[in-house]
């Protein structure tokens, strides 16, 4: 009874008729990876630590605990993803919040009229709530940035690796006026090959999808100019009053367990995350283009193949594969043998799966894949048509076998 309540609370499904929920991007795959690291990755906060509201008082972001600063520059530096010379870090409850608190600093007060926030088609489905949630008088959703026909009183938001569908994405409006706000939390080598440090004025990234650790409630911006990370700080201190220390610390423990994995060469080879990482998603898109291929019923966007500076190697055009393997991590878990596996040459494979319909006879692929107890993200909350969905593909394995084998039946 005790093992079945825990399966359940773990959200694995395994009957046939059970719900798929792969409508959220909830990045439990990495859950293994994290299990046979062990207590390395473990932190204990005695009782007296960490009381006070202040971290740093010197800091313009005074709740910003040093060492997760130390940790994230780090990171930042071995995988080459962000500059972050000469630039202020903001820590916030997750990305969602730091994308509020980059909207009220960029906003300004004394307009007549709220900033117009757009994104361009197909956009992170959450950007139209973020901006009209609270019915700001200061900004408000003015949709689709390449339809949008407004004066250059605007913020684009620019998502990349785009959210749903992968896209490396540049502003739409760069040549423009407005302002904008740069969502990197994808751009990590597990999901796209690493181009160049990005170099942007507000760039936000994220635990949640660095690391996996969505639960931890940790996103952290970068932020070129004082004023603005300032007055980005004041809103996140108005609004939760900082953000928790112990979310900070533990956050830091895991920044710095990845990174030591790639700088310390006593370390064994399986602690390599972005490996971990790159692999498993290479495997499942492998599987996913063959069962998309047999039902003959969808089809997924096409990338360039590109090299990534990170793992220094070509990252293949669609579709992914893990043919040749070096077997380079091989360990034993309670109930099963598990096995990672290093790939020569790394997919282009995203974390979200961008399908599109090529059947006449289905109007909404979501409610299509709802007959197959599947739940996805419509089209239209990205701005386009019901004929597209998003797929998370970063559930856990037994989720996600489930999904393909229902998919492998259609005829």
């Amino acid at each position: 009874m005790e093992e079945k309540a825990s399966t359940a609370i773990a959200g694995i499904s395994h009957d046939r008729d059970s719900i798929i929920n792969l409508d959220h991007g909830d990045p439990t795959m990495f859950e293994p990876f994290w299990k046979e690291i062990g207590d390395s990755a473990t932190v204990v906060i005695p009782g007296w630590q960490k009381m006070s509201y202040f971290s740093d008082p010197r800091n313009l972001c005074w709740f910003l605990e040093p060492e997760f600063a130390n940790e994230a520059r780090r990171l930042h530096r071995i995988v080459g993803n962000a500059v972050t010379d000469d630039r202020h870090i903001i820590v916030g409850v997750g990305s969602t919040q730091l994308i509020h608190a980059a909207l009220f600093a960029l906003a300004s007060t004394e307009a007549r009229q709220p900033v117009d926030v757009i994104s361009a088609a197909p956009y992170y489905s959450m950007y139209s709530g973020i901006a009209d949630f609270m019915k700001s008088g200061m900004f408000h959703w003015a949709g689709d940035a390449a339809t949008f026909n407004g004066d250059d009183n605007f913020i684009e938001l620019v998502c990349s690796p785009n959210n749903p569908d992968g896209e490396i994405r540049h502003a739409v409006r760069g040549n423009e006026a407005g302002k904008r706000v740069h969502d990197m939390a994808y751009y990590w080598p597990q999901y796209t090959p690493m181009r160049h440090p990005a170099d942007h004025d507000i760039m936000l990234f994220t635990v949640s999808k660095a690391t996996g650790h969505a639960g931890t409630r940790i996103g952290w911006a970068l932020v070129k100019d004082a004023e603005v990370a300032r007055k980005m700080a004041k809103f996140i201190e108005m609004n939760t009053i900082g953000v928790s220390k112990d979310s900070q610390v533990r956050a830091a423990k895991i920044l710095k367990v990845i990174a030591d994995g790639y700088e310390l060469p006593d370390l064994e080879a399986g602690s390599k995350f972005f490996h971990f990482g790159r692999c498993l998603l290479a495997n499942r898109w492998q599987r996913l283009r063959q069962a998309i291929k047999v039902s003959g019923r969808f089809s997924l966007p096409q990338f360039p193949s590109e090299f990534c500076m990170f793992f220094k190697e070509q990252a293949e055009t669609y579709p992914g594969t893990c043919d040749k393997l070096i077997l380079i991590y091989v360990f034993a878990c309670k109930f099963a043998q598990k096995y990672f596996f290093f790939s020569l040459f790394f997919s282009n494979d995203k974390g979200f799966a961008w399908l599109r319909s090529e059947d006449q006879t289905i109007e909404d692929l979501e409610v299509f894949f709802k007959t197959l107890n599947i739940l996805t993200r419509n089209g239209r909350q990205f701005g386009v048509g019901p004929e597209y969905v998003r797929v998370s593909m970063l559930d856990r394995d037994a989720n996600f076998d489930v999904f393909i084998k229902r998919i492998s039946s259609l005829e």
